[in-house]
């Protein structure tokens, strides 16, 4: 019999430091849904599922079961806070080539079938069909409304949508069913979409965490246009935020996001937060020393740390910094 995870009883998950994965496929987990159905609804492969779900058991959110009984190779220490490599693969987790077959066989039906058939037609067959999956691909806004009213309008199709319609109104019709606008499959398709209008990411990416927003930055399979906006989202969120999320960020990227941070001031509770951690790393300490806006009270910090006094190339950084205590 097939596996339907359960959560552990009496768990608060949010205690947990689950990755950015780990929290996506325990969200789906119902006690109901089996290991494949899951698959099927996070759009990942049924072995990532598996392995993922096995991380969980390890991690005491979820009961054991046959599928995850035994913690495999990637999962042998506990679970940490999703680094840059984890927190990546929800903008991205290669196609499945299942998946990109069936998208090439849907669109060649569209383009063979549908394209020629006048658009009043091609409104009715989106109302209607069994299997809408074709007209996913149709770039009038109009027939991606009609889509939305299908009943077997799913979120398959709604991923292919994302991933294909290059209109941006019918990109705003697709994102305000709530249902889809959740999705993760549909929010990393739209992240590629060269259409994504600046103010649909705002809406969908605002509240996100700032390494979340971070790594859209980085990532060079967004549009450039989308990586500005991301840039600009996550400057105001870093001056409003909370100070814990600016110090998970500068933290997480060992002071690399910064980059996007120049003439950003950071407030004297960050500043406390990062005072009170110890320095090892080379790399990190070299962004804080090239950031304009790091505070005196760390530059102090830093000076203090083995790692600086051993450098002579990092006091030389920081004798320039112009935040530098003197004497």
């Amino acid at each position: 019999m097939s596996w339907k995870p359960t959560l552990t009883p009496g768990l608060d998950v949010r205690t947990l430091p689950l990755s950015v994965m780990q929290g996506f496929v325990l969200s789906r987990v119902d006690g109901a849904t089996d290991v494949a159905a899951l698959a099927q609804v996070t759009g990942l492969t049924r072995e990532r599922v598996t392995e993922l779900l096995s991380e969980l058991v390890t991690a005491g959110a979820l009961q054991a079961g046959p599928a995850a009984s035994a913690p495999n190779a990637r999962s042998g220490a506990e679970p940490t806070v999703a680094n840059d490599e984890d927190a990546l693969e929800v903008s991205d987790d290669p196609e499945d080539p299942a998946v990109e077959q069936s998208t090439v066989s849907h669109r060649q039906r569209y383009e063979t079938e549908h394209r020629q058939k006048p658009e009043n037609e091609r409104v009715m067959l989106a109302q209607h069909m069994n299997d809408p999956s074709p007209l996913c691909f149709d770039p009038l806004p109009r027939v991606i409304d009609a889509l939305l009213d299908n009943p077997h309008f799913a979120l398959q199709h709604a991923r292919l949508v994302a991933t294909h319609h290059r209109n941006p109104v019918g990109l705003e019709a697709l994102v305000s069913r709530a249902q889809f606008a959740a999705d993760l499959g549909v929010r990393r398709a739209l992240l590629r979409n060269p259409q994504l209008p600046a103010g649909l990411y705002r809406r969908l990416w605002t509240t996100r965490r700032m390494h979340e927003q971070h790594l859209v930055i980085i990532n060079r399979d967004v549009p450039e246009q989308t990586r500005r906006t991301a840039k600009e989202v996550l400057r105001a969120r870093f001056v409003s935020g909370p100070s814990e999320e600016k110090v998970e960020l500068i933290v997480k990227t060992e002071g690399r996001c910064l980059v996007s941070l120049s003439g950003v001031a950071l407030d004297s509770k960050s500043t406390a937060l990062l005072c009170g951690r110890s320095y090892t790393s080379t790399l990190f300490v070299q962004n804080l020393a090239r950031w304009s806006a790091t505070p005196p009270q760390l530059i102090t910090h830093l000076l203090r740390q083995d790692v600086v006094k051993r450098s002579p190339m990092l006091r030389t950084l920081f004798e320039r910094h112009p935040n530098t205590p003197k004497g």
